[in-house]
């Protein structure tokens, strides 16, 4: 893969532009204009994973080292999960080979296949399963990305399946080669995946949020018709806020909460359900054959919100 160098005079003029264009890496604080704080409950206590249960953990928007990222770490880390599944922008800010390793092997070293870094021991098996960002892509190439993870098919998008689950991860990035429309390359490709698999749950996973309530809205070039194409569900970042909407039936959840400085909400949109930004977090899924069980859990152990979407019903049941 291309390695990134240049001269540092160089480096630094572009570096701060691309510092301006992203916006700058802000202290890992939270938003202090009216958050919205509510919770289901307190001092939360999750339970072992059950037998017969795929457990898995949705981080989004997390790729640093600040407090708030290893508060994140430790609290997905508790759960045990079979596999992490992220929402993009893991690797802050400008997506460098320099700071990938620190901003994600550090936490989860132990997820991912193939790992050579300096943090300890990688999986046997990948366990580790991202989605590209508008910071992975950086200074306009995911070389260092595409080098750090082995990953199905191309690496920027790409399916797998998890027990009763297939993922779909896209590139929801404007750079995407292969095109963010649903009549791209990569949309027709997601069409035909969807179509051709037998997963009872399949979940489509990319870094723009089809809807958000949030400071960046919602990004209407990734509006696909998953629900028709056989989505179950579709998990977004890029605004660092947790979102629940439905649409026509069908349920997005924004998690953007992985530890950079949260955003604040403007109008809520049609279908917005739950709204949270008063603390970082990240999304606990058990899944059964019968149930899909979503809920976001803040860093102080809160249960902020729970939702459970059953398994489709077969298109050949009686």
């Amino acid at each position: 893969m291309i390695r990134i160098t240049t001269r540092t005079n160089l480096f630094g003029a572009l570096a701060l532009s691309l510092l301006i264009a992203f916006g700058q890496h802000e202290p890992q604080v939270v938003n202090a204009a009216a958050p919205d704080c509510a919770i289901e409950q307190d001092n939360y206590t999750v339970e072992a994973q059950a037998k017969d249960t795929t457990r898995f953990a949705v981080i989004g928007d997390f790729g640093s080292t600040g407090k708030s990222e290893q508060a994140v770490a430790k609290l997905v880390g508790s759960w045990q999960p079979n596999f992490i599944v992220t929402t993009g922008d893991n690797n802050y800010t400008l997506g460098l080979d320099a700071t990938i390793d620190a901003n994600i092997g550090q936490y989860y070293h132990s997820y991912i296949g193939t790992y050579d870094g300096s943090y300890g021991d990688g999986s046997q098996e990948n366990r580790f399963f991202p989605s590209l960002g508008n910071h992975d892509w950086g200074i306009d190439s995911v070389a260092p990305y595409l080098k750090y993870f082995d990953l199905p098919g191309n690496e920027r998008y790409y399916n797998v399946v998890q027990g009763p689950l297939e993922f779909f991860m896209l590139d929801s990035d404007t750079r995407e080669p292969d095109g963010t429309s649903s009549d791209s390359i990569q949309g027709k490709w997601l069409q035909s995946a969807l179509a051709d698999s037998t997963a009872t749950y399949k979940v489509v996973v990319f870094h723009h949020a089809a809807y958000s309530s949030a400071e960046h809205g919602s990004s209407t070039w990734m509006q696909w018709p998953f629900a028709e194409w056989g989505a179950t569900l579709v998990l977004n970042g890029h605004d660092h806020i947790y979102e629940r909407i439905i649409k026509d039936g069908f349920p997005y959840i924004v998690d953007g909460t992985g530890g950079q400085s949260l955003y604040n909400f403007k109008t809520p949109i049609d279908g917005s359900q739950v709204r949270y930004n008063c603390n970082f977090g990240a999304l606990l899924v058990d899944v059964t054959d019968k149930a899909m069980s979503l809920r976001f859990i803040n860093i102080e152990g809160a249960l902020v919100d729970s939702y459970t979407v059953d398994a489709p019903v077969s298109k050949t049941a009686g």
